[in-house]
């Protein structure tokens, strides 16, 4: 019996239809990805006029802590921040999940919603409305909703979790800065 030798024909509709579908794929995973970073990084400029009234304004007029970095500093660390938070939102949204699990996703996402609805209004509590002391009550519950989150991210993917360490110890250092600002303007 002989062996047929492999088509090319056919060879290369199998490979055009694979390339087909891993474009189609990576397009997905691409398209999640600006999703995710892009809404972070747009949470982040929604609250920049506040901060950026209240620091050339109220907040330059305050006693602040000795750690207290210069304020071109925010913005950088801010941004870098923002896209870590979108990337840790799409390795979480974008994992295959079913069962018990996809409920973990689910109100992991929710979390994060949460969190960068406090993260925004933070901004507006403390640069705006001038109220370090409810800004530090506020900064409390974003800390304890990033903590959770982190906690519910592991359980779907551990980098997600770990991409978000950085957030919660810029956050605590914030929660330094916002206590001393209060109690030093008290």
């Amino acid at each position: 019996m002989m062996s047929r030798a492999p088509s090319k024909k056919r060879d290369s509709y199998f490979i055009d239809k694979f390339k087909l579908e891993m474009n189609t794929v990576f397009m997905r995973i691409n398209a999640k990805l600006i999703w995710a970073i892009v809404t972070c990084e747009l949470v982040g400029l929604a609250g920049t006029p506040f901060t950026i009234a209240g620091i050339h304004t109220w907040y330059s007029g305050l006693h602040k802590p000795m750690l207290n970095p210069p304020s071109w500093v925010f913005g950088p660390v801010w941004t870098v921040l923002y896209l870590l938070m979108g990337i840790s939102l799409f390795l979480v949204w974008n994992k295959k999940t079913s069962g018990s699990i996809k409920i973990t996703q689910l109100l992991g996402i929710q979390m994060f919603i949460l969190q960068l609805c406090l993260n925004f209004f933070w901004s507006l509590i403390f640069f705006t409305w001038h109220q370090s002391f409810f800004a530090l009550w506020e900064l409390a519950v974003l800390w304890m909703t990033i903590m959770v989150c982190i906690i519910v991210f592991f359980k779907i993917s551990k980098a997600s979790a770990y991409i978000l360490i950085p957030y919660l110890l810029w956050v605590t250092f914030a929660g330094y800065l916002n206590y001393n600002v209060w109690i030093l303007n008290r």
